[in-house]
């Protein structure tokens, strides 16, 4: 893979039909949102093409809305897939279809080796694992749906660094809801989605001149679950006070209507799982800096 490849998901049995995080409200849902969620995916796709990216599409299931946020399915990198396994029960059919579509870009040569989580333990995949090519390191959110003990599986696994941040509250229950690092060092992220220790860890693994405060109408709104290419971060519409911090700091906004998506707890980073992450070259990194 010689440019950014995302998984996605077709959206055609996309619904909000259970709750399992307060922002699902099944009784709000209507005939309306279906169409305007194809709209939003075929958009987020179209900004992935046009960043440069490929995307890879897997079909629609009946009966697992949430299969649209692949994220959620694995952890990879260097071709190595850790698989997830998800808390709620309304989600564990996911499992064996993300596994078989796995398998088949492991005999395609997208991926290489598929890994299992140990037993008795919960991980959401790139949600609460967050690949921070800048520091060489996976910050990894716990609490609400991931274990604390997956993540030295995920240290073991990969062999890298990882950055445990223990997540407050319901309503941010993923990591990637809360927490994006940024091409340059830069990191966007909502304070009072962390307990004081986890505030305390950013804060003091990230200089002040390199972190990004989302404010909570822009959390709200689903922008930190953004995906990043170069200065590009395509996300969600956006607060204008959000436009404002991110141009100042040399990004560009590829905005995409996904309130469909938001609907059920996701915008663009659920909605992509990026396959082709490898180690970043220590000598790229100091040339970046």
């Amino acid at each position: 893979m010689d440019r950014p490849t995302f998984l996605m998901t077709d959206p055609a049995c996309f619904d909000v039909s259970y709750r399992i995080n307060p922002w699902m409200d099944p009784k709000g849902w209507t005939p309306a949102h279906a169409q305007a969620a194809g709209d939003g995916s075929a958009a987020l796709r179209a900004g992935l093409l046009a960043a440069g990216a490929h995307v890879e599409t897997i079909a629609a299931v009946k009966g697992l809305p949430d299969l649209v946020f692949p994220a959620n399915a694995a952890v990879v990198l260097d071709g190595k897939v850790l698989l997830a396994r998800f808390r709620h029960p309304e989600r564990q059919g996911e499992e064996p279809v993300f596994r078989s579509v796995f398998q088949r870009l492991k005999t395609r040569g997208l991926v290489h080796q598929i890994v299992d989580l140990p037993a008795g333990l919960f991980h959401e995949g790139a949600g609460d694992a967050i690949w921070d090519a800048e520091r060489r390191v996976f910050w990894c959110g716990y609490g609400p749906r991931s274990s604390q003990g997956a993540i030295g599986v995920i240290r073991k696994t990969f062999g890298q660094q990882t950055v445990a941040l223990e997540l407050a509250t319901d309503q941010f229950y993923h990591l990637d809801t809360c927490f994006c690092p940024l091409t340059g060092g830069k990191v966007l992220y909502y304070p009072a989605a962390f307990t004081p220790d986890a505030l305390a860890t950013i804060r003091a693994r990230v200089p002040e001149s390199q972190r990004i405060e989302a404010t909570a109408e822009e959390a709200a709104a689903f922008c930190v679950n953004a995906v990043n290419l170069d200065a590009k971060v395509i996300m969600a519409r956006a607060p204008d006070s959000l436009r404002t911090k991110l141009r100042a700091r040399g990004y560009r906004l590829v905005e995409v209507d996904l309130d469909p998506f938001i609907l059920s707890g996701g915008a663009s980073y659920c909605m992509t799982l990026r396959l082709d992450r490898t180690l970043v070259p220590a000598a790229q990194l100091h040339a970046a800096e």
